[in-house]
């Protein structure tokens, strides 16, 4: 079986054309990339720009939501909420692999 295609990218898996490699191109400049840079190491250093936005966000969100754990022990405290130690029990085992 052969996968064909253009890609950017990878100039070997396929022809590209010469707005392709213009924007590829100009990504490379963007980056401060030069032409020793791979295809692999720009879209490493491509992936990493994107998501640069998303994991500052993520870094900055706390570990554990305090306000829903504050309202849950609230909620379970005054009985609006059941609480099935059993029920628990069961979930733990077979999420860990038993079958309950």
């Amino acid at each position: 079986m052969k996968i064909t295609g253009t890609n950017p990218l990878n100039p070997a898996a396929g022809t590209t054309s010469a707005t392709s490699v213009d924007s590829t191109d100009r990504a490379l400049g963007a980056l401060g990339a030069g032409p020793s840079s791979g295809p692999a190491m720009l879209a490493g250093e491509l992936a990493s720009e994107v998501l640069k936005p998303a994991q500052a966000a993520l870094a900055a969100m706390p570990e554990v939501d305090e306000v829903k754990v504050a309202a849950l022990r609230d909620a379970l405290a005054k009985g609006e909420i059941k609480f099935d130690a059993n029920r628990l029990s069961q979930l733990i085992q077979r999420y860990h692999g038993g079958r309950a």
